[in-house]
């Protein structure tokens, strides 16, 4: 899946990956692949490839940055840490720290974990930041918009785009509960909850929604896949537009929700009556 990202004059236009499922993504011309890194211990050092799509020659520069996650589950980005959140930059190095890539050109970023014997129990969270640097034009070569006082105005866009990496280091005791089921069909059938978080590690991962009804196969009505909840956030709110209802009587049997790993293991399963 290739996500779009849309322009903005003067700031930089961060992209997070929060809840889009594919293994790779695209902001501009720059596609990179995965979309998050996680240290858990098996590795050392991982890679991340960067694609230029496009038909121009780009340059990006590489940084960290640091955000919290709200409980609408949108991103902020932050200087210090909140209570309960450490931050991973200090324990990583990569390199290039800048790459400049041809049209249909490709290069491997290697991420490495370091100093690990100073890591406590627990999870330690960055962002990994890729921030298209602007080419340099020779002066007065810029399209300008004059204004009634000849006053001359550059509008300039900056593209960014940004992944996780996280480092967990210890066992986690991680628990999730789905909580505060709401179903609304008033228009779109959209459904609600609370996803509640407790432990010392974030969970990431697709939340689907079965139909039951006795004597009948269950109906899939609904999946979202890449869902995460960082630390320290203790809840997470949720909502989306259920899929394939249109045949389904929504007053009868029982919703089957679902909050799973990639790899199919069970974060918390829950049962709502329908009425």
């Amino acid at each position: 899946m290739l996500l779009m990202i849309s322009k903005s004059n003067f700031l930089p236009t961060l992209l997070l990956i929060i809840c889009f499922q594919g293994i790779s993504f695209a902001q501009g011309d720059l596609m990179i692949m995965p979309k998050r890194i996680v240290f858990d211990g098996s590795q050392r050092s991982q890679e991340v490839n960067l694609v230029n799509t496009g038909s121009d020659s780009a340059t990006y520069a590489i940084s960290f940055i640091q955000y919290k996650m709200k409980e609408d589950g949108g991103f902020e980005q932050i200087n210090e840490p909140e209570e309960g959140q450490r931050f991973a930059n200090d324990f990583l190095r990569y390199y290039p720290r800048r790459v400049s890539l041809g049209p249909n050109e490709a290069q491997t970023l290697k991420v490495q974990v370091t100093r690990t014997g100073n890591l406590e129990n627990g999870e330690y969270r960055s962002h990994l930041y890729f921030r298209a640097v602007e080419k340099q034009t020779a002066l007065g070569s810029e399209e300008t918009s004059e204004a009634e006082n000849n006053i001359s105005i550059n509008i300039k866009t900056v593209f960014g785009i940004s992944i996780p990496v996280i480092i967990r280091n210890g066992k986690s005791s991680t628990v999730i509960e789905l909580n505060n089921i709401d179903l609304d069909t008033d228009n779109d059938v959209i459904l609600s909850m609370d996803i509640h978080r407790k432990g010392n590690m974030s969970v990431y991962g697709n939340l689907s929604v079965k139909h039951i009804v006795d004597g009948n196969d269950p109906i899939n009505i609904g999946i979202v896949k890449g869902i995460a909840i960082y630390t320290p956030n203790k809840k997470r709110e949720f909502s989306f537009i259920l899929q394939n209802t249109e045949n389904v009587d929504l007053t009868k049997g029982v919703l089957e929700i679902t909050y799973e790993s990639e790899k199919g293991e069970v974060f918390a399963r829950t049962i709502h009556e329908l009425d």
